[in-house]
């Protein structure tokens, strides 16, 4: 009686455990298509030919669209991973393989999203106001070295791979299985 009793706690605590994960899955999306919706009515007001902003201005104006898109492709992708990686699969993300799998996920938008950010300040402050590139440098070195620690990270856990690859397996018959 008193493992039934814990089995359906455990049970009623993993669907609050999913509802959360579905409402953050949720408002990433709307998040994303907040900031899409945004970026097509600043690219709008930046073509717009009726009005009399200068190119430069405009230039500005769509230097800023790219980044509400790049903050909206992230934003859609970490919900896209939070929903294969906790929802979609069966099984917990405490396996060693999964972690690395989903700070994989996790940092290939970050530093993607940085790199961007990084060419975006780089091209708004090279004409305008140079005093303000090294805070756009800053920015593209904070990116390099996530992108190093990452990789370095990646390389330590080869022999990681190696001890566990039962649970390689799994991880990749799960991705057919997430995929279908």
């Amino acid at each position: 009686m008193q493992f039934y009793k814990h089995y359906r706690t455990v049970k009623l605590i993993q669907k609050i455990f999913l509802a959360g994960y579905l409402a953050i899955v949720s408002l990433f999306f709307i998040c994303g298509l907040g900031l899409i919706v945004l970026a097509a009515i600043e690219t709008w007001a930046a073509l717009n030919p009726i009005d009399d902003t200068s190119v430069r201005d405009r230039f500005v104006i769509l230097l800023e669209c790219i980044g509400l898109l790049t903050i909206a492709v992230a934003a859609l992708e970490l919900g896209q991973t939070v929903l294969e990686e906790e929802v979609q699969r069966s099984v917990n993300i405490s396996a060693p393989t999964r972690v690395r799998r989903f700070l994989s996920r996790f940092l290939i938008v970050v530093v993607v999203s940085l790199s961007i950010e990084c060419l975006i300040g780089v091209f708004q402050f090279i004409h305008g106001k140079p005093e303000f590139l090294p805070h756009a440098a800053s920015i593209g070195i904070a990116a390099a070295s996530i992108l190093a620690t990452w990789g370095l990270f990646i390389r330590m856990n080869v022999d990681a791979e190696k001890l566990e690859p039962h649970s390689m397996h799994e991880v990749q018959a799960e991705d057919k299985q997430v995929e279908t």
